[in-house]
């Protein structure tokens, strides 16, 4: 049975677009908050395959998603390749920030074999998945996992990294390529153990120059796909650019991906003009009237179905919060599939 999400990224168009939402294993879900209290610390949870197949099989059994995202982190692959990444309650991930003598020392060779516990998960996973629902495995993007190899956290503008780029180009590109590599190594692993479908998060692509777009996000995604082909993995992959705005056109014409998912500023009709024909393209409800709910919500998820043409896959322009509550998932959910969501 070809799962409805595999459809669309086929280039077929359906009546009822598959439905999926980033971050939808999380922390609103109670049921998740039981399961990660058991962990000693998030690292720990993402290596434990029992845990985090759990975790990823929630929202299939409440929601009824068309398709099910591998539970991890995009900052494994610095695991891999030797850094040290924590989390801090109230900060999020944190990191010894990288010099340019530190990344000659990256071990490139192996990193992605180094956080083999993600693909027992996976596994785990695609074996107790229906064959209609679909296992989307995934990425950070190159250069969003360098800004925070960089600065050692996340920020708002990315100043330091960007100015790290300049002043440092070899350096950068040394460790956008030591990303890349390793990157493709797990995706790979990722699909040879059962994911259906890739997907490169490049979250913090906003704000770049186009010539920095082109060096920073363009060249090593470019790379990883061409890497992940030559493995001889045929399966989709979906790129996402968020905040790239027109370069996101750019980035969907010039790395090779399947699909491309827009971020919550995108207009949706206005972009699947610009993009390759019958390129698929997922998105874009914003998350914050998925927190609001009742008419609002409502409004913004028939704007998203009636801006939407072509092989349309229905999603958030970023994740879901904590504070989203189920109803307004399960509105919405009702809402594409028979046309009468009970917002609340």
């Amino acid at each position: 049975m070809t799962s409805s999400l595999l459809k669309v990224l086929s280039g077929e168009r359906l009546d009822i677009p598959p439905i999926w939402m980033m971050r939808q294993a999380g922390r609103h879900l109670p049921e998740y908050l039981e399961v990660r209290a058991t962990a000693k610390n998030f690292i720990d949870f993402c290596f434990s395959p029992d845990k985090a197949a759990e975790v990823t099989l929630q929202p299939i059994r409440r929601y009824d998603m068309d398709a099910a995202i591998l539970f991890a982190d995009i900052l494994l692959i610095p695991i891999g390749l030797g850094r040290d990444v924590w989390f801090v309650k109230g900060k999020g991930p944190q990191l010894n920030p990288i010099t340019v003598s530190d990344i000659a020392k990256l071990t490139i060779e192996g990193a992605a074999e180094r956080v083999s516990p993600v693909y027992e998960t996976v596994s785990k996973v695609r074996a107790k998945l229906d064959p209609s629902k679909a296992l989307i495995g995934f990425c950070g993007g190159p250069w969003t996992v360098a800004t925070y190899m960089i600065e050692g956290q996340g920020s708002p503008k990315k100043e330091i990294a960007k100015r790290f780029a300049y002043e440092n180009p070899e350096a950068m590109d040394d460790l956008l390529q030591a990303l890349a590599i390793s990157s493709a190594d797990y995706l790979i692993h990722q699909a040879n153990a059962g994911a259906d479908v890739l997907k490169i998060f490049e979250s913090w692509a906003e704000g770049l120059s186009p010539d920095l777009f082109e060096r920073l996000v363009i060249k090593p995604t470019r790379q990883i796909i061409d890497l992940v082909r030559d493995a001889g993995i045929t399966k989709p992959i979906i790129g996402f650019p968020r905040g790239g705005g027109l370069k996101a056109v750019i980035y969907a014409q010039n790395t090779g991906i399947t699909a491309i998912a827009a971020g919550t500023d995108m207009p949706m009709d206005s972009f699947r003009k610009l993009l390759p024909k019958d390129m698929p393209y997922q998105g874009n409800l914003d998350p914050l009237a998925l927190r609001i709910g009742g008419d609002v919500l409502r409004q913004a998820v028939q704007t998203v179905l009636e801006t939407s043409t072509g092989p349309h896959i229905f999603n958030l322009g970023h994740g879901v919060t904590p504070d989203v509550k189920i109803e307004n998932v399960h509105a919405v959910i009702n809402h594409i599939r028979t046309g009468d969501g009970d917002y609340v």
